[in-house]
């Protein structure tokens, strides 16, 4: 299925199950779908409209003082439940509009959510969802407004950059509100490896790594390890970031029974020592608060003990024991 107005996302950005729509008077023609909508909802036909994919639930409730379809026609950015016998779900399906009288609708299977007693800091969770995501949603927005008047395309790194933070922040809060594993630790890793490569993928331009060649190799996920490097370097490099201009110098080496993360930065004052692995907790005012628990329950995936330590020159020192 294809349309003239399709917007400019293309659907395979989407992982959830998702539809383009274009407005045709009070109802919405589906115009295309992405490959995880046909496997929950089967393949569209070409006059499928959204109304009558909204019919196939009992129940069909928005976050907003109108119809569903009525908030789908005037552009509205709100939320939808749908959920009914006979149908998947439930799903939370986000109305975004895109260019002209067209969009899209994403559904999120509400089914793989935790019950929110069970899911960890859930307060502080839903101030990350709610607060620091409009961040990097107001410089992406600012930026895309200033290449249109501009046509400068390095506005489009940023639009990027503020993407990838959103990413990351979307991937922390489902790593600590799913109940699925956390890690598989079925390989054998080269903690030295895994430490250099998870530097690769962070911002470190003030900052300069040391990594000792006597670190171990063990069994673990090799993915959730380059993650919890990358975690514990980004703690490092924005909190320990010095005022006048020096590099952040940050090591990795092994103690007698496992290897650690330390930097040259101010350290952890003891009264917050504490509070470092709690959901939400962060000493700056853009921070989400999320990296540390992140850690912290990857090491714990892998039946290692995470403690923070006071570096030799003051500085942070996070111990992975083995």
């Amino acid at each position: 299925m294809s349309d003239d107005r399709r917007a400019a996302i293309p659907l395979t950005a989407f992982p959830d199950p998702a539809i383009a729509y274009a407005i045709a008077d009070d109802d919405a023609r589906v115009t295309a779908a992405n490959d995880a909508f046909r496997r929950r909802f089967d393949e569209p036909s070409p006059e499928l409209r959204v109304s009558t994919v909204f019919d196939r639930f009992d129940e069909c409730e928005t976050t907003g003082d109108r119809s569903p379809m009525a908030h789908v026609v005037r552009g509205d950015r709100v939320g939808i439940r749908l959920d009914g016998h006979g149908a998947p779900g439930p799903f939370f399906v986000r109305v975004i509009p895109s260019d002209g009288d067209a969009g899209f609708l994403t559904f999120s299977d509400l089914s793989e959510c935790p019950d929110e007693r069970d899911a960890p800091g859930v307060d502080q969770v839903s101030s990350v969802l709610s607060h620091d995501l409009r961040n990097p949603l107001d410089v992406a927005k600012a930026h895309l407004r200033a290449a249109r008047e501009t046509g400068d395309p390095e506005h489009f790194d940023s639009v990027a950059a503020a993407h990838d933070r959103m990413e990351r922040i979307v991937r922390d809060v489902l790593t600590l509100t799913r109940d699925d594993p956390v890690a598989r630790p079925s390989e054998e890793v080269a903690v030295e490896t895994a430490a250099r490569d998870a530097w690769r993928s962070i911002d470190a331009d003030r900052a300069e790594l040391t990594v000792s060649e006597s670190l171990p190799t063990v069994t673990a996920d090799p993915d959730r390890l380059r993650r919890l490097f990358e975690n514990l370097f980004r703690n490092s490099v924005e909190h320990g970031a010095p005022d006048d201009g020096e590099r952040t110098v940050v090591a990795v080496g092994p103690f007698e029974s496992g290897f650690y993360v330390a930097d040259d930065g101010p350290g952890v004052p003891p009264a917050k020592r504490g509070l470092v692995f709690d959901p939400g907790f962060s000493t700056r005012p853009d921070g989400t608060g999320l990296g540390l628990a992140i850690v912290e329950r990857i090491a714990d995936a892998h039946g290692w003990d995470v403690t923070l330590a006071t570096a030799d020159g003051g500085g942070a020192r996070f111990e992975i024991g083995l």
